[in-house]
């Protein structure tokens, strides 16, 4: 059974390419293009990923995934954004990880079949241990000058 993403980003561009993109890695896609449009979709169809972009219509990023956390608290998060410094906010929200655009698409893809891979019970013994953190998903080419964290 194919793995269902949630992608939303405000920008049609980047929705179409890692639509398809995901699509040929063999992942069910729903697009959404702002934040209530994300609720909305998230509501009638829980999907096994959120994959999201900061920068949004009427609800921003951060406001969605509260959202979407609040009405099914599992639900594995992945952070895309152009805005810097993001980093101890998704920390702070519980998300799985963050990467900063541009994008690097393997980097990405990596850590999506983990994630989508995951069981509920892997996933809550994960969340649950003192020592979660956050994963900075970096492109890389700057894992060797800086290393992630």
């Amino acid at each position: 059974m194919k793995k269902k993403i949630l992608l939303i980003d405000d920008d049609p561009g980047v929705r179409e390419m890692l639509g398809r993109v995901l699509e040929s890695e063999h992942y069910e896609v729903a697009l959404a293009g702002s934040g209530r449009e994300a609720v909305a979709k998230f509501t009638v169809n829980p999907p096994d990923l959120v994959l999201l972009d900061l920068n949004m219509p009427d609800l921003d990023g951060w406001e969605t995934i509260d959202r979407i956390t609040r009405a099914r608290p599992f639900t594995s998060v992945i952070v895309i954004t152009a805005r810097p410094r993001q980093y101890e906010q998704a920390v702070e929200m519980a998300v799985d990880a963050l990467m900063e655009k541009p994008l690097d698409l393997p980097v990405l893809l990596e850590a999506i079949a983990s994630l989508t891979a995951e069981t509920e019970t892997e996933r809550v013994s994960r969340l649950s241990d003192a020592s979660y953190k956050t994963r900075y998903l970096k492109a890389a080419a700057d894992i060797g000058a800086g290393g992630a964290k």
